[in-house]
């Protein structure tokens, strides 16, 4: 966190990024980009707008409370909210000329009973407590309590360019603080403020940004040299670049998706990590999933999720439409296991995986599958916990087929 107050030009974007997320309903992501380009922005300073922002978004109902702020009024209120986030925090105010202030004795007041509110404490919103209660039960609290916490950093090291001792040594030398991550044999975590990429590291390929929980998940499909491997919900590609280093580069690498311009993402990344395996293929049809009928050895569904493990990192997630959408993401997720579930020829392995630490998403779907295709069995599955590992939340199952 910060040990000085922002800037007031520094201020005027914090408000206008979230004020973007909050009233346009842009991913956070897109909001950051729009309002950085074309600034000359020192990394340090960036990365101060970006800590604050997420921050406020990890907690937002709880510094709306305190501030007596209403979401919707960022444009015109969100001066007093960012008086609040320095209060909390215990900073010095930040000189802004136009600041709203707050009366500190009705701060204090509504600190201390936000405290006997251990959700809104957590910056949890409603829905999202329910539904943590009703599927994790007294698990909930703990996993609540991480999710409003800030993210760590992890880089995935490119073993087909190098080691993990080597690019630590490499960023070393440029200035990136990292230490190696116990249990995931690929992962650093960057424990400076730095930017990642301006390094050379970076623009030669030696690595990529990819939390260390989806490390684990990447390293479940345990692909090998010469496999035929599908990862059948690509996306920009993270994992496939995961499993193309498994597999040395030898061997058949498929990256399918249902949207173009990811697929195009993933190939420029491919060429910069030397993943030459990588076959990109958009699906445009079921036809697409027939015509690879009982044809690979390794299948990866990475399903589109509800995202409830990684909020994080994605903290504008609490404030959608995340509980009308998760009925049509439960059904999707059923029709992707079944439908695509039949690429795997038999003695292949079907790593089904979310970023989502609801039951629903995640074991419930795949007891649900095999109720109804006898010809798979589990061989294991993980819940990869927020709280208890400090990564993002994760759930995967390998499932083997055993017959056509």
């Amino acid at each position: 966190m910060l040990n000085s107050p922002l800037s007031p030009s520094s201020t005027e974007l914090v408000i206008n990024v979230l004020d973007m997320v909050l009233s346009e309903g842009k991913p956070l992501d897109r909001a950051y980009s729009h309002h950085f380009s074309g600034l000359q922005l020192a990394p340090s300073e960036q990365a101060r707008i970006t800590v604050v922002a997420g921050d406020i978004l990890r907690k937002l109902n709880l510094y709306c409370y305190l501030s007596d702020v209403k979401s919707e009024e960022m444009s015109r209120m969100g001066t007093r909210l960012i008086n609040v986030w320095h209060m909390f925090h215990e900073l010095e105010l930040p000189k802004m000329q136009y600041a709203l202030q707050v009366d500190e004795r009705e701060y204090f007041d509504r600190l201390e009973k936000a405290k006997a509110q251990p959700a809104l404490w957590d910056g949890c919103p409603e829905w999202l407590d329910t539904m943590g209660q009703a599927q994790l039960g007294d698990a909930w609290a703990k996993e609540r309590a991480a999710l409003s916490t800030q993210p760590k950093r992890y880089l995935r090291v490119n073993l087909l360019k190098c080691t993990r001792e080597d690019l630590g040594k490499k960023l070393r030398n440029e200035q990136v603080q990292t230490k190696e991550v116990e249990g995931v044999d690929t992962a650093l975590e960057v424990t400076s403020d730095s930017a990642l990429f301006r390094t050379e590291s970076f623009k030669k390929g030696w690595f990529e940004q990819q939390d260390a929980g989806s490390q684990l998940v990447a390293a479940a499909v345990d692909a090998k040299p010469g496999m035929r491997v599908i990862d059948a919900c690509a996306g920009a590609g993270g994992k496939t670049l995961s499993i193309a280093a498994q597999m040395q580069g030898k061997g058949r690498l498929l990256a399918m998706d249902v949207e173009q311009w990811k697929l195009d993402s993933l190939k420029q990344r491919a060429r910069r990590a030397n993943a030459h395996n990588v076959e990109t293929r958009i699906i445009a049809s079921s036809k697409t999933i027939k015509r690879l009928k009982l044809s690979a050895d390794r299948v990866l569904l990475d399903v589109p999720c509800s995202g409830l493990g990684v909020l994080k990192r994605n903290p504008d997630a609490k404030w959608r439409d995340t509980p009308e959408r998760l009925p049509v993401l439960v059904e999707l997720q059923k029709h992707i296991l079944q439908s695509y579930s039949r690429m795997v020829k038999v003695g292949g392995m079907l790593i089904y995986a979310t970023c989502s630490i609801m039951p629903e998403e995640n074991r419930d779907q795949i007891d649900a599958f095999l109720a109804e295709n006898e010809h798979f069995k589990l061989i294991e599955d993980e819940n990869i916990s927020v709280a208890d590992s400090g990564f993002d939340g994760f759930y995967l199952a390998k499932l083997e087929r055993i017959s056509e």
